[in-house]
């Protein structure tokens, strides 16, 4: 087995092989390079995605569904791309969480229900998700107003749970409620990861968090969820990729989704759940605005 400690951005070694790939990769696309420059920024907003969805369970589409709006793709072409930049990203995040779980947190009474929520959230949202394929579900609205409202309510929805409900100690039990309810919110929640390539991952975390479940379990469980949902859907949306920004933000997402577990081990809840809050709420806005 692969030691996941490798992966470390302060490791030398595994810098200099994630460059070499990188560069393999981009030598071996059917672009010119001197086509490819326009798109180097995408590294940036693959980065701050994967660090924005590995820190707080949210799918990268938080970040770049609004910029892909602005940047006229279209619908499809969004949610492809989104599904394919989150592949890296949600990937390279899962895999640090989990050794972080079997490093770290296996014997902890907080993480007991850890692999319980993500097997059950994980086959749930891959049987909402291809029910959305299979049956060619379209999305109530479109892809530009789905997406705002839905980033506006969740945000104002964290913000109240913030401020009104009471502190409480962390449960570790997983009770016939959290059953139902976690399958209910892989089913929905994997409907509407296919319309708008998010949307399991943010409704889960928040759902264990109002239960007052760990934060960083709540998060781990969230992105590896997450990760296995877009890898899931990438085979349906493939040929709506827009390629040539996937090669940069890609590979850009895969360093953000390493960083972000450290993130999240330094801040409080209040305050990784007031960013991840106020970033739905502007998002949100300015796509309705």
């Amino acid at each position: 087995m692969v030691k996941l400690a490798f992966m470390r951005l302060s490791n030398p070694t595994f810098i200099a092989l994630f460059l070499v790939l990188w560069l393999t990769l981009l030598l071996s696309s059917p672009y010119a390079l001197i086509e490819l420059i326009d798109y180097a920024l995408f590294s940036f907003l693959g980065t701050l995605g994967a660090i924005f969805a590995n820190s707080t369970g949210a799918g990268g589409g938080v970040v770049f569904i609004p910029l892909f709006n602005k940047l006229s793709f279209t619908e499809q072409q969004a949610i492809a791309t989104s599904f394919a930049i989150q592949c890296f990203g949600m990937t390279a995040g899962a895999m640090t969480w989990w050794h972080h779980y079997k490093t770290e947190k296996t014997d902890l009474r907080l993480w007991q229900g850890f692999k319980r929520i993500i097997s059950i959230t994980t086959i749930a949202s891959i049987i909402g998700l291809y029910s959305v394929f299979s049956f060619k579900l379209n999305s109530p609205a479109s892809l530009h107003i789905s997406f705002s409202w839905f980033s506006l309510l969740l945000g104002l929805f964290i913000i109240i749970t913030i401020y009104l409900l009471q502190p409480h100690r962390e449960r570790s039990q997983l009770h016939v409620l959290d059953y139902l309810a976690i399958t209910f919110i892989g089913l929905f929640g994997g409907a509407v990861t296919a319309w708008l390539s998010v949307g399991v991952g943010e409704l889960l975390v928040i759902y264990l968090l109002l239960r007052h479940f760990d934060i960083s379990m709540a998060v781990a469980a969230a992105v590896i969820v997450s990760a296995i949902t877009v890898w899931t859907a990438i085979g349906q949306v493939s040929s709506e990729v827009y390629w040539q920004v996937v090669l940069f933000a890609g590979p850009g997402a895969v360093l953000g989704g390493i960083f972000a577990k450290t993130l999240v081990t330094h801040l409080s809840a209040t305050k990784l759940k007031l960013f991840f809050a106020c970033w739905l709420l502007i998002s949100g806005a300015v796509g309705l605005i």
